[in-house]
């Protein structure tokens, strides 16, 4: 008889009560896939999307949720070069996270760092691989330039706060409350706008003497997306990760041939394992010495275990989180 694990199902898709612990067979790891005995799994906005029916997976990749979890390698693949059984990492899976054994390639599951404990390294790899691909590749982001970050006190923004600061560039954010405007000057913004009560352009204008910032991190789309063409400076780059208020809007885009502006943008999870190594590896080299350090680490707001995944998609819902949620699965 195989052995079973369980996990949540997303189902057909609806609000976080339609989560459910089920039981399937493990599956063996083939080629460079790894086995990990789960410890933690973190919760991020996509899983919340994929479970809404809105954010269907890519061709290939597990129907179920989690894309990121801490533990223990379990079993590895007949072409695993590099991990071996009882290894302890943090990996970027392609789904299936949410789960007492989930399957993730061997190219991207990265050594916990010093340091961390197996809580905070299950919070590292969707938003860690996100800002990097994103921020500094696709961005470009430099030392000594300006970074927006629009919702700031995310996983995701925290973190884009915190290595954009530690590499030598000066970040402002968009929040929507004084505990959140604090949290993310903690991280190390140097100013942060109340979205709610002052138009962020503006606020760029008047910041910058009408000269824009460099680039821009932005999660929300609409409307912020012709106010984000107006509120870069020359050679501007606009980095687009998600659309939280559509991704339709009317754009005035004069202004991307008169500044030279780039308006770019990726997904994750589509993307080919050689793809996601490289990031994994520029990671290892980059940041994992900031994170040894004790710098750019992990913001948690909240563990809830295994069973109440439906709860921690509600809390990530209504917006009322500083920084990460994250599953305890591992007893």
């Amino acid at each position: 008889m195989s052995q079973t694990f369980s996990f949540i199902d997303h189902g057909k898709g609806g609000g976080p009560e339609c989560l459910q612990l089920a039981q399937r067979a493990r599956v063996a790891p083939t080629g460079r896939q790894v086995e990990i005995q789960v410890a933690y799994a973190g919760i991020n906005r996509p899983e919340v999307l994929q479970r809404a029916g809105a954010y269907p997976p890519p061709p290939g990749a597990s129907p179920y949720l989690g894309l990121e979890v801490s533990g223990t390698i379990s079993a590895v693949g007949p072409e695993v070069r590099d991990r071996k059984v009882g290894e302890q990492v943090c990996a970027l899976t392609p789904g299936g996270g949410y789960a007492k054994y989930c399957l993730a390639d061997e190219r991207h599951c990265l050594p916990v760092p010093r340091g961390l404990d197996l809580r905070a390294a299950a919070c590292v790899p969707e938003n860690y691989f996100t800002v990097w691909t994103n921020v500094f590749e696709r961005g470009a982001l430099k030392p000594g330039e300006t970074l927006l970050v629009h919702g700031g006190s995310s996983g995701i923004g925290l973190t884009a706060i915190q290595l954009a600061a530690a590499f030598g560039a000066r970040v402002w954010t968009t929040v929507g409350n004084a505990a959140k405007a604090e949290a993310c000057r903690a991280a190390g913004a140097s100013e942060t706008i109340l979205y709610k009560d002052t138009d962020f352009a503006e606020a760029v204008r008047t910041l910058t003497d009408g000269k824009g910032v460099d680039v821009i991190l932005d999660m929300v789309g609409g409307e912020y997306i012709n106010r984000n063409v107006h509120s870069l400076a020359l050679d501007g780059r606009l980095v687009q990760i998600a659309f939280l208020e559509g991704s339709k809007a009317s754009i005035d885009a004069m202004p991307i041939m008169t500044k030279r502006l780039t308006f770019t943008g990726s997904t994750l999870r589509p993307r080919s394992d050689e793809d996601k190594g490289k990031i994994g590896a520029a990671l290892v080299q980059q940041v994992w010495p900031l994170l040894e350090q004790g710098r750019c680490l992990p913001v948690i707001h909240a563990e809830f275990p295994l069973a109440e995944a439906a709860r921690a998609h509600a809390l990530m819902e209504s917006s009322a989180h500083i920084g990460k949620i994250v599953l305890k699965v591992a007893p």
